[in-house]
């Protein structure tokens, strides 16, 4: 029988959360689904492994994740290759984590306006937000050109080392760049700017001008321009580039395609709610 309120009586709301839910977060959590879940991630991060391989980078017993990758498999969150006896993520992982791009109108406000620089400058253009010390690709829309680049939904690129990266380390909080600065910063390539003193010119230069170039700094051979998205609040929550080969991304060619990129994030940003604000330079 359905319980409604009286005139007297506040109606209830649904709660978030027990009534005696404590804050402190060893208290509230279920060891068992925590390694599962790490589980999870790593098989997330090789894309593929054995038994014996996954349990030793993990450091766990091949009996104790054997249990876990059954019990994933039951739910198609993982799959069992039986010919090269490899686990890999199954397709209800994705289906759950798509939900995560559903649910934000950053992707959907997005994707035609990546559609149309793909068009216009005949790259592949990519749309990425900041996911600790990476960055995460949430879109994509390829080049039809055979040599382009690629990075699917879901993956995750170094922060220094990357267009997008760079143009979210730009306008971070000054706490979180300095203690970015400060860790140890992994070398790619000769042009990796890795060292901080390098790499914060860098940083100067990309807000002052409104976007960023990957020359190089990860892979050899593929240049990538990329340049900020602004919330409803003008705050950089995330980066849209273009990138591909420096045979058609052409050094004397980077000013002209970020001025596409830039009109093509503030487009992405206006979308979202962000105010008006003049460009740089």
């Amino acid at each position: 029988m359905e319980r409604h309120s009286t005139p007297d009586e506040p109606e209830r709301r649904p709660r978030g959360r027990p009534r005696a839910f404590s804050q402190r977060t060893e208290q509230n959590t279920i060891k068992s689904l925590d390694r599962a879940l790490v589980v999870l991630a790593r098989l997330a991060q090789v894309e593929s492994a054995s038994l014996s391989e996954l349990a030793q980078s993990l450091n766990e017993s091949p009996a104790t994740l054997y249990r876990v990758l059954t019990t994933f498999a039951l739910h198609d969150i993982v799959e069992h290759e039986e010919s090269t006896q490899t686990w890999q993520i199954g397709a209800n992982a994705f289906l759950i984590g798509s939900v995560f791009l559903r649910r934000t109108s950053l992707v959907d406000r997005s994707r035609p306006i990546l559609r149309a620089l793909m068009e216009r400058t005949g790259e592949t253009a990519n749309l990425g937000v900041k996911n600790e010390d990476a960055v995460l690709f949430l879109s994509q829309v390829e080049t039809h050109a055979p040599i382009r680049a690629f990075f699917a939904p879901g993956t995750l690129s170094p922060l220094h080392a990357s267009g997008i990266g760079k143009v979210l380390l730009a306008h971070a909080r000054p706490e979180l760049l300095e203690r970015f600065l400060s860790a140890n910063l992994e070398q790619f390539t000769p042009h990796t700017l890795w060292e901080r003193d390098a790499l914060r010119a860098d940083l100067e230069k990309v807000r002052a001008r409104g976007y960023s170039v990957d020359d190089q700094e990860r892979n050899m051979g593929m240049r990538c321009i990329a340049a900020p998205i602004r919330n409803a609040h003008d705050e950089v929550i995330a980066g849209l580039s273009v990138s591909g080969p420096i045979t058609r991304v052409l050094s004397e060619e980077v000013a002209t395609l970020a001025d596409a990129v830039i009109e093509a994030a503030d487009a992405v940003s206006a979308a979202i709610g962000a105010p008006l604000s003049p460009r740089p330079g």
